[in-house]
């Protein structure tokens, strides 16, 4: 399914010229349209990292040019089209569109692409273990209306992989899938003894406590030798601040304890359950990101001012000479 497309005309040597990149939900595609007709295309999926994706244009006007096509910032995309080794154009002149792909690399390190690749193949049976259990959990939810019923459901089906563990040799309990049926049968035993659903809507809140609990301990106590060095160890990229990460994740926790229980306590069970399965993991993906940041600036691996200060590859602006130039009659940049 399609999320947002942006278009970024330009002429070059009398060619009407277009790069189209499109956001999906698995991938970003990049595609150079040559008067109206589809040149080239280019894909890759967001497991697979960010890049810089370039369009040959060799096959016009027998020149030796290529557009580059790359994010600039963190949400827009830009095009750079570059002839004979200089820059020709730009659709955001002074932007730098190799920008993502340096982000990246900087956080994640030089090895990004590979790291992302490995930690996927390594972990993707986990992180389907996790999804099937959440959704498990939601769509008995929702078909029964029955939050205990539901949580035992779940319970079966996080032992029935515990069990399936023994049988298989890929992991799939490298995820939370054993922390998450812990804790959904903590809740349901809860439920059943006080005969109240209430408790099973708390299980994200108890969760989000006892990480806080854990990790601040760690953080105040051991400076993040234990917990937070054991969690870095899971994260590609550059060395992390320890210390740093463990007291982040505790912040995290909390926040994310409250939420839940705000959830709960002031809308219905049913927008709760979904709130659960769906809005959560989004917030925290974002939060753990901006700590990853945080605690890779501690010990001096990542610097956004170094990022925001790197120089363009050329050195050459564009002119009436190239042969390029903006189309501003087809298209309008966002």
């Amino acid at each position: 399914m399609k999320i947002w497309s942006y278009f970024r005309p330009f002429n070059f040597r009398g060619y009407e010229c277009l790069v189209k990149v499109t956001l999906t939900f698995s991938k970003v595609t990049s595609s150079l349209y040559v008067n109206q007709s589809l040149m080239d295309e280019q894909s890759m999926s967001y497991m697979e990292g960010t890049t810089t994706f370039i369009h040959s244009l060799d096959a016009l006007d027998n020149s030796e040019a290529h557009v580059e096509s790359g994010y600039f910032n963190s949400w827009n995309t830009g095009i750079a089209v570059i002839e004979d080794g200089q820059m020709v154009y730009e659709s955001h002149p002074g932007k730098d569109v190799r920008y993502g792909e340096k982000l990246v690399k900087k956080i994640l390190g030089e090895n990004s692409d590979i790291n992302q690749k490995d930690k996927w193949r390594e972990n993707k049976y986990s992180v389907y273990a996790d999804l099937g259990l959440g959704a498990i959990f939601f769509i008995v939810g929702k078909i029964s209306g029955d939050l205990v019923f539901a949580t035992m459901v779940g319970v079966v089906a996080g032992l029935s992989l515990i069990l399936l563990q023994r049988f298989v040799k890929v992991d799939v309990l490298g995820g939370f899938a054993v922390f998450g049926t812990i804790m959904l049968l903590i809740s349901g035993i809860f439920s059943l003894i006080l005969q109240d659903e209430y408790w099973v809507q708390m299980k994200g809140t108890l969760l989000g406590l006892m990480i806080a609990l854990v990790f601040f301990l760690d953080g105040v106590f051991r400076q993040g030798t234990y917990f937070g060095a054991r969690f870095e160890r899971y994260i590609p990229g550059g060395a992390l601040h320890q210390n740093r990460l463990a007291i982040g994740m505790s912040f995290t926790g909390v926040f994310g304890a409250l939420s839940n229980y705000f959830v709960a306590e002031n809308f219905s069970e049913d927008f709760w359950l979904t709130y659960t399965t769906f809005l959560d993991l989004p917030i925290f993906i974002v939060l753990f990101s901006l700590l990853r940041v945080d605690s890779a600036m501690a010990v001096g691996s990542f610097s956004p001012s170094s990022s925001a200060s790197i120089n363009h590859f050329w050195s050459h602006s564009h002119g009436s000479s190239s042969g390029c130039s903006a189309n501003s009659g087809i298209f309008m940049r966002p």
